[in-house]
C-alpha cells in the first residue's frame, strides 16, 4: 500500500476504535487550553488536570494572569515540574495576548509561536481544537505511531508535521492526532506495544517487520 492509502486506512480504523477524538486536557476556553498545554510539557495530562482547577479558579481572566505574581503561580503549578519557567511563560503569554492581540488568543501558527513558551505542537493544538483549522499535533504518540506505520521515517516533530500534512485528509488531521494519543496509551505503547490486539497491525511495518 502507498503511504496515502495507509494513512487513510489508519484514519478510518482509529475513528472506529475511538469515536470521540477529544483532547485529554481539561479547559473551558482558548486561554485555559493554551495554559494547560504549556503545563503539559514533560508532565502527564492527568497531573495537569489535577493542577489547573485551582489555577483557573484563582485567575479567571487574562488580566488576572497578566498581573499575577510569579511566586503565586509557581506555587500552584509546581507539581507539573519546571515550574519557574512555566509560571514565567504563563504570565508572559497572558501579557502578550492582552497587549498585542487584544486579549484574543491568536488563530494562526505563525502568530501563536511568538508567544512565550508556545511551540508548534501547542500552536497546532490551538489552531485545530479552538479554531477548527487543519492541524497536526506532533506529540510523542503521533511520532511513534506514524513511524511504526511507515508514514514517516524521522523523529523530528517538524518533519513529522510536514509529512503528515501531505498524507492526512485536512478535515481529519486534528482528530487523527487525538486518536493516536488514545491509541498510543491503550495499545501502541512505546516499550510493550500490544500488536496482537491492534487493528492497525495489517498496515504496520513495526508489527510485520
Amino acid at each position: 500500500m502507498r503511504k496515502k492509502e495507509i494513512a487513510e486506512f489508519a484514519v478510518d480504523q482509529l475513528k472506529a476504535d475511538y469515536p470521540e477524538a477529544i483532547c485529554s486536557l481539561d479547559a473551558a476556553d482558548p486561554l485555559q487550553l493554551i495554559i494547560a498545554t504549556r503545563l503539559s510539557a514533560q508532565c502527564t495530562d492527568a497531573r495537569v488536570n489535577l493542577v489547573t482547577p485551582e489555577l483557573f479558579a484563582k485567575y479567571p481572566t487574562i488580566d488576572d494572569y497578566a498581573s499575577a505574581k510569579i511566586e503565586d503561580v509557581e506555587a500552584i503549578v509546581r507539581p507539573c515540574g519546571f515550574y519557574h519557567m512555566k509560571a514565567r511563560d504563563i504570565i508572559g503569554m497572558a501579557q502578550m495576548i492582552r497587549d498585542v492581540y487584544n486579549s484574543t488568543v491568536p488563530d494562526t501558527i505563525d502568530e501563536l509561536v511568538k508567544l512565550p513558551g508556545v511551540g508548534r505542537k501547542t500552536a497546532n493544538l490551538i489552531v485545530g481544537d479552538v479554531y477548527g483549522k487543519p492541524a497536526v499535533v506532533a506529540d510523542t504518540h503521533l511520532i511513534r505511531i506514524s513511524n511504526r506505520l511507515g508514514l514517516v521515517n524521522t523523529k523530528d516533530p517538524y518533519k513529522v508535521e510536514m509529512e503528515l500534512k501531505k498524507l492526512l485528509p485536512p478535515d481529519e488531521s486534528n482528530d487523527f492526532c487525538h486518536r493516536c494519543v488514545l491509541h498510543g496509551r491503550a495499545v501502541c505503547d512505546a516499550r510493550k506495544p500490544k500488536c496482537e490486539i491492534c487493528n492497525l497491525k495489517r498496515v504496520c511495518k513495526y508489527a510485520n517487520g
